[in-house]
């Protein structure tokens, strides 16, 4: 992946994308604009927590009296929020590593019939703001059940609870930090002010990954870091992505992936380095497959691999993208796995036959760097780098989809495990904040009578 200095930890994205056009003091839609008195839309409980809630929040009620998702307010500015997409369309250039023909790739994507709606908007929150270290990482958001998640704000990982609203620091990596974890051989050390890259949060372990080659693990209900170190003293070391999964005898792993071309897997107990495997290439994103046997590889090239996720010996090429990948997820049946790239489409792979792809889903304007499965398989989301996320029917051979379309750098997905809930994290100096959608459910008698 790209290097870059990153000192001051400012957004990388500002070169590419700001929202400062709408910048104001007081974001409440002007007087008149919403109405609470419609009775088909209200309650009691809504009538409650409007009081009670942050002007700078969105809920559901003002998004259904008029009100934007985000808390822009349009209809002060001088463009509408129709012409700014218009304009942003036009002038977003999506980085590439690699400048290819793009021509024959529109051919092969899948024709997707949009405008279905699978995930309503619930609630937007300012309280927290996912920030961003490098731009082409973007897993720094992860769901834990429908009401936790944990998302990255500067030098602060964050639990944001969308029952009580309201949001807690549950690790500060600006201040050293010190392993509790002690035991001869422990290679376990201190660290201070990291730049966390990358994170995934599964059961109750938190596993972070930073700038200059850290690791740290925090279980989410005990104080402190129970492991931390650098795992790489490569002057290219970034972490690019880490993984928690079970292994096929069920024991929990934890996987590295990082720029000096090395995975890593380590024990979730005492944290010790239990294999390594080398690649041609800066690793960018590792995923498990639900059995725990296969092992995809993405990394700076246009080729991905599927290597045995106990020896790291390479099984298959994957052949098809035209830059370099950055997102990988497997559908939980185990059979499809997904995979995001710079060349902005998300390619389907079944592991029966990696010959070829099976289906390829293009994003409207970037890179696809994020790439999720809901737990029960019936939903794929993959988020561009700034301004959509795609939700895709896989019952309907991902020919039916949903454009969540807003505005500003997204700073990772997560669907909940029960599948209930989908949150976007967006980062963004005005407008920073943290999505909420519900999952839709159908009154299939009314369905039926209709």
């Amino acid at each position: 992946m790209e290097q870059f200095q990153n000192q001051e930890l400012e957004y990388v994205v500002d070169d590419y994308y700001d929202v400062t056009d709408f910048e104001d003091d007081d974001v409440t839609p002007r007087s008149g604009s919403s109405s609470f008195d419609d009775e088909s839309m209200d309650s009691d409980f809504e009538d409650d927590f409007e009081l009670s809630k942050p002007k700078t929040d969105t809920s559901a009620l003002e998004v259904r009296n008029g009100k934007d998702i985000q808390g822009i307010p349009w209809e002060r500015l001088n463009f509408t929020r129709e012409k700014y997409r218009e304009s942003r369309l036009k002038q977003y250039k999506n980085y590439e590593n690699l400048s290819t023909s793009r021509e024959d790739l529109e051919k092969e994507c899948k024709e997707v019939e949009k405008g279905h709606n699978f995930y309503d908007f619930q609630f937007n929150t300012r309280l927290v703001k996912s920030t961003i270290v490098h731009f082409q990482l973007r897993n720094l958001l992860w769901a834990t059940s429908k009401h936790d998640v944990y998302l990255m704000q500067n030098y602060s990982v964050m639990h944001w609870s969308s029952l009580l609203r309201r949001g807690k620091e549950v690790l500060n990596v600006a201040k050293p930090i010190t392993p509790t974890l002690k035991y001869p051989g422990c290679l376990a050390q201190p660290l201070s002010r990291v730049q966390i890259s990358t994170m995934a949060v599964k059961d109750n372990l938190m596993v972070a990954g930073g700038f200059q080659g850290e690791l740290i693990c925090k279980y989410i209900d005990q104080p402190g870091v129970a492991f931390c170190t650098k795992i790489s003293t490569d002057e290219n070391a970034i972490t690019n992505a880490v993984d928690i999964y079970r292994n096929p005898s069920g024991a929990t792993r934890v996987m590295t992936a990082n720029n000096d071309a090395q995975v890593r897997v380590m024990d979730a107990v005492n944290f010790t380095c239990l294999n390594h495997f080398t690649f041609p290439w800066s690793v960018n994103n590792t995923s498990v497959s639900p059995d725990g046997k296969l092992l995809a590889i993405l990394g700076d090239s246009p080729e991905c691999l599927i290597a045995d996720a106990q020896s790291g010996k390479v099984i298959g090429n994957l052949k098809g993208h035209l830059d370099y990948s950055f997102a990988s997820a497997w559908h939980p049946d185990g059979r499809i796995l997904a995979t995001g790239n710079q060349d902005t489409t998300c390619r389907l792979w079944d592991v029966r036959n990696l010959s070829e792809s099976i289906a390829v889903l293009k994003g409207r304007m970037g890179a696809i760097r994020a790439v999720k499965f809901t737990s029960d398989g019936r939903f794929m989301a993959m988020a561009e780098p700034a301004d959509f996320v795609h939700v895709f029917d896989t019952q309907s051979d991902y020919s039916k989809g949903q454009e969540i379309d807003l505005f500003g750098e997204i700073a990772g997905i997560s669907f909940s495990p029960d599948t209930e809930a989908l949150f976007v994290g967006v980062a963004d100096r005005t407008y920073g904040s943290l999505l909420e959608f519900n999952r839709k459910r159908y009154d299939h008698y009314l369905d039926y009578i209709v």
